[in-house]
């Protein structure tokens, strides 16, 4: 139980049905669509709809999505990989022979082909209860009709003044006047809101064929890009095998790879070998455990992680129990270790991430993302479609897992997630910012689980991260001085993060008494709303 006398949430609590986002609309929307009769699929698209609006900077519908759904509470989730692939004519000899070794974020490379729409679309169609055409409608009001700015998505526009302002169609919708937009300001996106018109008329097919794929290709290859129309409709996302670990008696799920999943539940499993009793939630010891572990984890996922249809990712030997404890093994608790091979991927940044609960007890854990904010920043000026930069998750070096090839697609960042238990899922739960997100997962469910933190105290915490291939870590203001000066004691060169370190949302289902508890983090502007 949190002190009332001091600022901070309460977890919200309800016993029919809750959303959880990082914008209190797109939360509304959710609960609206559930009290309409709508399930938790039904509910998390709409929401996130409204989001790839309100939230521009941090999702598109010219970016990718990934969903584990647990039916009627079902124990095991399905998952699908709603991730975009290169271009069919993307081979790194190519960009070798125009003599690029390195794929920049404001450039036709970095946009791979969305797979948000056909996403949307299949698992509406599988999962859904209701039609695409009256999710989409909240989504399209708000582009044509406008929107109220808020704080954060503020502070994240103003950041990527420079790169909105170097792409004219960008600068034209983004830029009004020639400025970023404040807190209070109304927005709109006409040519968006026909675009999702569109869809909701016509299905994927409105997207990834016809005047909107035009629109989009033909902007990409004024650009220099690669993207064909036959790229964009033969677009196609695919059920994919969950995987998991236990932890503390709780089975995590994750999507498989080309996504980082396998990263955090490496991480758990490092974890696991210790005793949470020994050291305080965050001591200087146990965050040091987790930076430590957290280095680890990421050079083996750097070496090894991509995807699985064109390279051998060895899912099974990351998640053994033999290899957490080798790498547990090397953790000097009394110092940092030896700085770590670099590596050639670009920071985290942003995402949304969905939670979503119905009556019915059907769990959702849906996350949408352009990576970047803003992502590339290159619009398409008819169908104000924001494109991704994800296909800097390529490296342009023949050999390594992540090279660039046809059809093929990047590492991933985004990681939506499930927690079960006796047979029943307990919790949709997903961590936003990029590369953070593993590390956030474990940090999360260990203060969930190890510390008995409820399920708003565990996303209220202060953060730090280390940063892959680097020897900074970002820490957070939250922490006291103490605790900083324990860890640069300790070898760690403690940096500020140009802005708060991702962001969380959850629901926990009580089984035993039939309601809902529910948190959303306080570095978004969102909420978790329950009826």
């Amino acid at each position: 139980m949190r002190n009332l006398d001091l600022p901070g949430r309460s977890v919200v609590r309800s016993r029919n049905g809750m959303a959880a986002t990082s914008h209190v609309v797109s939360s509304m929307t959710a609960v609206e669509i559930l009290k309409k009769g709508g399930n938790a699929m039904d509910a998390a698209i709409a929401a996130c709809a409204v989001q790839c609006v309100v939230e521009p900077e941090s999702t598109g519908i010219g970016g990718d999505n990934f969903c584990l759904y647990a039916a009627n509470g079902a124990a095991t989730p399905v998952a699908f990989n709603g991730s975009g692939r290169a271009p069919a004519a993307a081979t790194a000899a190519w960009y070798q022979e125009q003599g690029i070794s390195e794929i920049a974020r404001q450039s036709p490379h970095a946009v791979i082909i969305p797979g948000v729409i056909d996403a949307w679309d299949q698992l509406s169609r599988d999962y859904g209860t209701m039609e695409l055409a009256e999710l989409l409608a909240p989504a399209i009001d708000l582009a044509r009709n406008g929107y109220a700015i808020t704080e954060r998505v503020s502070i994240d526009w103003h950041s990527q003044f420079d790169l909105l302002n170097n792409d004219a169609n960008a600068r034209k919708r983004f830029l009004p006047d020639g400025r970023a937009l404040n807190p209070g300001d109304v927005h709109h996106q006409p040519e968006l809101a026909n675009t999702l018109e569109k869809i909701a008329r016509q299905g994927r097919d409105a997207f990834y064929k016809g005047d909107v794929a035009e629109d989009m290709v033909g902007y990409l290859q004024s650009l220099g890009g690669l993207h064909t129309m036959d790229d964009f409709a033969t677009a196609k996302g695919e059920y994919v095998v969950p995987i998991k670990t236990n932890f503390r008696g709780y089975d995590v799920y994750e999507c498989p790879p080309n996504g980082q999943g396998v990263i955090a539940l490496l991480m758990l499993n490092i974890m696991a070998g210790y005793d949470p009793a020994d050291t305080a939630a965050d001591s200087v010891a146990r965050l040091h455990l987790e930076i430590e572990a957290s280095r680890l984890a990421y050079q083996d996922r750097d070496a090894v992680l991509a995807d699985p249809a064109q390279s051998a990712v060895p899912v099974e030997a990351l998640l053994s129990a033999a290899h957490a404890d080798r790498l547990r093994a090397q953790i000097d608790p009394t110092q940092r270790t030896p700085r770590l091979a670099p590596v050639s991927l670009p920071r985290h940044e942003d995402t949304v991430y969905i939670s979503v609960v119905d009556k019915d007890r059907n769990c959702c854990s849906f996350i949408n993302t352009l990576f970047s904010n803003f992502g590339s920043g290159q619009l398409a000026p008819q169908s104000g479609v924001m494109l991704t930069n994800r296909g800097q998750g390529f490296v342009v070096e023949p050999g390594h897992p992540n090279c660039i090839a046809p059809g093929k697609r990047p590492l991933h960042t985004i990681i939506p997630g499930m927690v079960s238990k006796d047979g029943r899922a307990v919790m949709p739960f997903g961590v936003m910012g990029g590369h953070y997100q593993s590390h956030g997962h474990m940090h999360f469910l260990s203060r969930l689980l190890d510390y008995g933190d409820n399920i708003q105290e565990a996303q209220d915490r202060p953060r730090l991260f280390p940063v892959p291939g680097s020897n900074d870590v970002e820490f957070e203001s939250g922490f006291d001085a103490e605790t900083r000066a324990g860890l640069e004691a300790l070898g760690h060169n403690l940096i500020a993060p140009a802005k708060p370190i991702g962001g969380s949302q959850a629901i926990m289902i009580d089984w035993e008494n039939g309601t809902l508890a529910g948190g959303s983090d306080p570095r978004k502007d969102g909420s978790a709303i329950g009826y």
